[in-house]
């Protein structure tokens, strides 16, 4: 999508709606909390940002689209942006992360709510709506990470194809060091990959890599790039229903979608074309509609 058409779409929106803030105390940690407006009796939804060492704004208002419907809620995870960090960051895992979904659910007083998680967000909502399933009405993952670690090195290989050359050294330097809780080697890396996840290189040229710096979220990512994960047996039990939608371009492969749509058993696949991993900004469209038609259906 050219930059000039991403931004009709984003003016044709209006203003972007205010986000109330609060601290919400969930298991034994104040969390950073923002909300829009209700809207209506409309089911509210949960917002769920990935990258492990970022906080809620990396969705916000890039997602600003869905609070025209209901009522979104976003938080900074455990340790990221304006939240409280565990006692003992290094000990920290995403189980942890996993099970404040509902914590936070319940401390809002909210009864039912749709969760949607974006890349590492991903697996955090779908293990956290697995802890929480009565409370959740409807998940969608976008981009999400897989049911297994087995896309690490693949993701990692096709940064670097993706990458300038400058880019693919500093990545390539970095790697080695993902599985320490080196904070400002996850930060590095991070920002050095950001353009192999656009498809459209105007688009990546206009939008800034986040700067993260979270001991938590660092040793989170350390553990699970280091010690590798396996979720399949937990995640055939995830009967929510649920939509995989993922960027056909993307960096992580959609075979990765297509093996968790094949796993979750009521689940459907949407791969978008023409968009990576971030189909809110390059396939917006299409992006909104199939989520506003999936999410109604709840309703």
């Amino acid at each position: 999508m050219p930059y000039s058409d991403f931004l009709s779409f984003r003016r044709s929106l209006g203003r972007t709606p205010p986000l109330d803030r609060m601290r919400v105390r969930a298991r034994g940690l104040d969390l950073a909390v923002w909300t829009s407006p209700p809207v209506g009796r409309a089911t509210p939804l949960l917002l769920v940002n990935g990258g492990m060492l970022y906080d809620h704004a990396l969705l916000w208002p890039a997602l600003s689209p869905l609070a025209l419907n209901r009522q979104v809620i976003l938080y900074d995870q455990r340790g990221r942006g304006a939240s409280e960090a565990p006692h003992v960051p290094a000990d920290a895992r995403i189980e942890d992360d996993a099970e404040d979904i509902g914590a936070l659910r319940r401390a809002l007083g909210v009864r039912r709510w749709d969760v949607l998680g974006h890349s590492w967000g991903g697996g955090i909502a779908m293990l956290g709506v697995l802890g929480d399933s009565g409370g959740t009405q409807r998940l969608v993952t976008v981009d999400s990470v897989g049911p297994t670690s087995a896309w690490m090195p693949e993701l990692h290989e096709i940064a670097l194809s993706r990458l300038s050359p400058a880019g693919r050294e500093t990545a390539a330097q970095l790697y080695p060091r993902l599985g320490t809780t080196d904070v400002e080697a996850q930060g590095a890396y991070s920002r050095a990959t950001y353009p192999a996840w656009f498809v459209d290189a105007e688009l990546a040229a206009r939008f800034a890599p986040p700067a993260g710096a979270s001991a938590t979220g660092s040793a989170v990512l350390a553990h699970l790039r280091r010690e590798g994960y396996d979720w399949r047996e937990r995640l055939r039990a995830l009967s929510t229903p649920t939509l995989v939608i993922h960027g056909e371009q993307d960096a992580l492969p959609a075979s990765v979608a297509s093996d968790l749509a094949a796993l979750l058993p009521n689940a459907r696949l949407s791969l978008l074309p023409h968009a990576g991993h971030m189909p809110f900004w390059e396939a917006p469209h299409l992006f909104f509609s199939r989520i506003e038609s999936f999410l109604a259906t709840g309703s």
